[in-house]
């Protein structure tokens, strides 16, 4: 089950030309994305005439028409046209609420009625001229929910992540957990490391400081439904007030996630990260998404084995330790939120 009335990433924005309709299967339901003449819409990736995806044709002047028989879809689900037949009377398959925002296309699955784009979460440092973003996306063979669990608890790093972001001080050093209404938080502050990982030091060079002093580290996972993972991560040179260290004195950013459910056991992953220094430099850009590519691609093939051994073995119970108490009050609200929707369903 999934959190419907909600808004989800479905894909970048610049994944869906002018001429071509996007495919993707948004929490079990599959759907076509197009630029119509309104801007972008989404349908049902169904045609009512023979069931072909609407997904493998084209589009014509703002107009989605099916690759199988010319049929002509309309933005709200409506047939319009068809060469040379009567269609008007075909039954309306489904639309979805979308919005174009912060080079995102999101989506609304649930009921329509409720689809309000001011729910959508803010990102304050999108379309920021003091902000640099650089991101990408990975369709992985997991459930969503394990993706949260990983974000949430960064202890990992030192064992998944040790040639890039991880370090013994990072599971040496205890994680808190708190929640705030439908928000979780977990923090990790580590104070005078005696030196930064190889990810960091490169981001220390990239900002014009030594990467080879001792280093003030934090990690502060912010989960908010229905599956985004803020994090706060950087490095300060020690002695200057770790995460409120002056800027001339550390490199930090924002690690961005949006996890959207595909099915139950597959989800899609759009990760990026925002950063305040040097937004400008398109080297550094280049080189930290390079970087931070390569950390997600070793989470990929973890989460992916780990939901093998769990189709494997369906009965066994997994335990949960301190470190994972942001999963597991992640989960939590995700499931209170559940239980009110299909309350509110019934």
């Amino acid at each position: 089950m999934f959190l419907l009335n909600t808004w989800y990433v479905a894909c970048k924005a610049d994944e869906i030309p002018q001429d071509k309709p996007l495919g993707r299967t948004i929490c079990n339901e599959r759907i076509a994305f197009y630029r119509g003449p309104q801007g972008i819409a989404a349908v049902e990736d169904f045609c009512p005439h023979r069931g072909a995806p609407l997904s493998l044709g084209f589009v014509c002047e703002g107009k989605l028409i099916c690759g199988y028989h010319g049929l002509e879809m309309g933005c709200e689900g409506k047939t319009i046209a068809m060469p040379g037949q009567r269609v008007r009377g075909f039954p309306e398959i489904r639309s979805f609420p979308v919005v174009e925002r912060y080079g995102f296309v999101w989506v609304w699955p649930g009921r329509k009625e409720e689809a309000d784009p001011g729910l959508i979460p803010e990102l304050y440092w999108a379309d920021n001229p003091q902000w640099a973003y650089g991101g990408g996306y990975y369709h992985i063979k997991a459930s969503h929910l394990l993706m949260i669990d990983n974000l949430m608890d960064l202890t990992h790093e030192t064992y998944v992540h040790a040639s890039s972001i991880g370090q013994k001080e990072i599971d040496e050093t205890p994680c808190v957990t708190k929640v705030d209404g439908d928000h979780v938080t977990t923090s990790r502050f580590m104070e005078g490391l005696p030196e930064a990982p190889p990810f960091w030091r490169m981001a220390l060079r990239g900002n014009g400081l030594p990467d080879d002093q001792p280093v003030d580290r934090w990690q502060i996972c912010h989960f908010e439904p229905p599956s985004h993972v803020m994090i706060e991560v950087g490095v300060a040179l020690a002695g200057h007030g770790g995460h409120g260290a002056p800027a001339d004195k550390k490199v930090s950013s924002i690690v961005v996630d949006f996890i959207t459910p595909e099915t139950e056991t597959t989800h899609h992953y759009f990760w990026g990260m925002a950063r305040q220094f040097k937004p400008q430099d398109a080297a550094l850009t280049a080189s930290i998404r390079e970087g931070q590519g390569k950390v997600f691609s070793e989470d990929t093939e973890v989460l992916e084995l780990q939901q093998e051994n769990l189709i494997r073995w369906p009965d066994r119970k997994l335990l949960m330790l301190n470190i994972d108490a942001g999963g597991v009050q992640s989960r939590r609200v995700i499931e209170r939120l559940l239980t009110r929707e299909r309350a509110e369903a019934v």
